[in-house]
């Protein structure tokens, strides 16, 4: 297994998106979670509810903290403790609390707990069904293991209304490597038939991820939730996989989705974005850095190179996201540079195949998290949260934050 790197902070993210390769690779070792950058726990997430309400999850002296907005941001209600006992959290790097709301107003918040013992950690799920006023005993759903190694939890609603959650496992922290075989990370799903009540047992999907690379979760638009993340192929090559979490019968073996053929010993900590239309058209965006780091999108194929393939950015540039609504689609992503942080964004009004020119629509001098692209009434919202607190701007108009 490979260590998460933390977090480069500051403008010194600029040095190691330029810097070669070789020098900003992670060093090898094992995934320590209850070790992270002791720095503000900037890790957040924000769902829209089927009322048009806007849900952001947080974490705080061992809480995980839920607000809403009814203004789009623009004022948010006192936060609500998800976790009565304190614990700790992991809200660093990839790692979020996530949330997702259910069609009947059920809210569903997951997070990865860190253990007592080094590099050892495990997901939490509570949910509400009194409209955020309490949450019900936190769950662990990726098994009882003191030795296990699991985080980056991603939530998702599939077509029948239920909550399905997908996480990054590696193993037990006390399995030795074995020379010449390749890490233990692997992507574990789970789906609940009553509302987020109870869980059925962990499915592992075929193949090995990327050890801290966030997950992207999308409904198709036959109602089943699709996974994009980052696999390994063969001797550490770092392309994408593209998955159906199945949750009738056995999972199929997760499709090769990018052929960059990056090839690191290492976690680049970036994760993919994924959006589906309705019309079946899969876009995706996704790191790498084989010929220079580099921000991608394109349309995904499952088993063949992507189509419409465009680079979005270069040095500076991370952590996209994407959405897509009708014959629109929308890309944003973080740019650092000299004076500080830029969220940037591209649009298509073309399903994907024309994009316009970057577009500046947010600036930050202080630290900023990844950004978070929502949907609500067909109009694209960013949620992106900084040491100055967290924003919601809207990509047709004015912005709200939260203190």
């Amino acid at each position: 297994m490979l260590m998460c790197s933390r977090r480069v902070p500051g403008f010194a993210f600029l040095l190691a998106c330029s810097m070669p390769l070789a020098a900003a690779a992670h060093q090898a070792g094992q995934m320590d979670m209850a070790a992270m950058d002791q720095g503000p726990s900037l890790g957040a997430s924000a769902a829209f509810g089927p009322d048009g309400r806007l849900w952001l999850a947080t974490a705080r002296d061992g809480h995980v903290q839920l607000r809403h907005s009814d203004d789009l941001g623009k004022h948010f209600s006192a936060a609500v403790d998800v976790n009565r006992t304190a614990e700790k959290i992991d809200a660093h790097g990839e790692n979020r609390p996530e949330v997702s709301v259910l069609p009947d107003g059920t809210v569903s918040v997951a997070w990865t707990h860190p253990l007592a013992k080094p590099w050892t950690s495990e997901v939490r799920f509570a949910r509400s069904i009194d409209g955020g006023e309490s949450f019900s005993k936190p769950i662990t759903l990726s098994g009882n293991n003191p030795n296990g190694s699991r985080g980056f939890a991603t939530l998702a609603v599939a077509g029948n209304g239920e909550p399905v959650i997908a996480w990054i496992d590696n193993g037990d922290v006390n399995t030795p490597k074995i020379p010449g075989k390749p890490h233990a990370a692997s992507l574990f799903y789970s789906w609940s038939n009553d509302g987020g009540k109870t869980f059925g047992a962990p499915r592992r999907m075929p193949g090995h991820s990327c050890e801290c690379c966030r997950i992207a979760l999308v409904r198709e638009p036959d109602g089943r939730v699709a996974a994009l993340f980052r696999g390994v192929y063969g001797d550490n090559i770092r392309d994408h996989s593209l998955a159906v979490l199945d949750t009738d019968g056995k999972p199929d073996d997760p499709a090769r989705v990018t052929f960059s053929g990056w090839q690191v010993a290492a976690c680049p900590e970036q994760g993919p974005g994924l959006a589906i239309g309705s019309n079946g058209v899969m876009h995706g965006v996704w790191y790498e850095a084989k010929n220079g780091p580099a921000i991608w999108y394109g349309q995904l194929d499952p088993g063949h190179p992507p189509k419409h393939v465009l680079k979005i950015g270069g040095p500076g540039a991370s952590h996209a996201d994407v959405a897509a609504h009708g014959d629109s689609v929308w890309i944003v992503w973080n740019q650092v540079n000299a004076k500080g942080y830029q969220l940037l964004e591209r649009t298509s009004r073309d399903d994907g195949i024309t994009f316009s020119a970057p577009r500046v629509i947010a600036e930050s001098k202080v630290a900023v998290y990844s950004p978070q692209l929502l949907l609500r009434d067909g109009r694209a919202y960013t949620a992106w949260n900084t040491a100055d607190g967290f924003r919601l701007i809207a990509l047709h108009g004015a912005a709200g934050k939260a203190p």
